[in-house]
């Protein structure tokens, strides 16, 4: 591993502590009837009962993904490819080259030699200033590996839904049916004109602290942008006629795996997906500045380690 990313995942005085949510299950209302994307398979709306499980608050951070790298020598796939893809705007002025080759449909999306998620815009980048921000550039098969080292594994969708609704029934958002309550804000998303100009009212142009904003009614915080999290399932649009009511996770093979919760770059003139209900997905070795994950944990009782 190169020096810089050593001294990019020493121990932090100022670590947040590992909380966790403990849910007792139950049955919820899964799924949105409105303002959906039809491709995505939001819904239809159907009840779902899930066994009891324990969900970070907490998306796993650039220190705890450190410690799991120190101790295991994990190389994620970013690495191994040799770059990964970087939101145009988080890049300074002189590595904005147009004649990069870049996704058309796409274009704010750059592919960066050696970035990766200790490096996040590539080589003169570090996480130093952010060991409490979420991890990113991790693929699906990074989070699953640092699952198996963790004792941990990721929520399936209905896990993550349920926990992220924070026991309200259909709300829009984790924190009920207005974005902005009371004028404040509660996630961090893009505001302004997607992609040319960021007003960054709330506070946050890339990734926000894992912690920021005011957390869900079971303690969740950023379950709405901020960075996709990985989810277990296989994506399908077909997912809600698919699985069944009971404990639902889609094992059907599939080329992607689910994503929820949107990023800081959702705007609703875009990307509206930071709605509690929305999906997407990716291939499961894709790595980009905007994709974390949080985790569930095997045994749901204790306390927190």
């Amino acid at each position: 591993m190169p020096g810089d990313a050593q001294a990019a995942i020493r121990p932090s005085p100022t670590a947040i502590p590992r909380r966790w949510s403990a849910l007792i299950g139950g049955t919820f209302q899964m799924g949105s009837a409105d303002r959906g994307f039809v491709e995505d398979g939001e819904g239809p709306v159907r009840p779902v009962t899930l066994s009891p499980f324990a969900i970070a608050c907490h998306t796993v951070s650039n220190l705890q993904f450190g410690d799991f790298v120190r101790a295991t020598g994990y190389t994620t796939e970013a690495e191994r490819y040799g770059w990964s893809f970087v939101f145009e705007g988080l890049l300074p002025d002189e590595a904005r080259d147009p004649r990069t080759r870049r996704v058309q449909e796409t274009p704010w999306w750059v592919p960066v030699l050696r970035a990766y998620w200790a490096q996040p815009e590539g080589p003169a980048s570090s996480i130093l200033d952010r060991l409490d921000h979420p991890v990113v550039h991790v693929s699906w098969n990074d989070a699953q590996a640092y699952c198996a080292w963790s004792g941990t594994r990721l929520p399936t969708e209905a896990e993550w839904e349920m926990a992220a609704r924070g026991g309200l029934d259909q709300a829009t958002y984790a924190w009920g049916n207005e974005l902005q309550p009371g004028g404040e804000h509660r996630c961090n998303i893009w505001q302004g004109d997607f992609p040319a100009r960021n007003t960054v009212d709330d506070g946050y142009f890339g990734t926000a602290p894992v912690h920021a904003f005011a957390p869900n009614g079971y303690g969740l915080h950023n379950t709405a942008g901020n960075v996709w999290e990985w989810c277990a399932d296989y994506f399908s649009p077909s997912y809600h006629r698919l699985t069944p009511s009971q404990d639902p996770m889609n094992s059907e093979p599939a080329p992607n795996r689910s994503m929820r919760g949107g990023s800081f770059l959702c705007h609703d003139s875009y990307c509206n997906r930071y709605r509690v209900a929305a999906r997407s997905s990716n291939t499961p070795d894709s790595s980009s500045s905007n994709v974390g994950f949080r985790v569930v944990r095997v045994e749901p009782t204790g306390d927190a380690a």
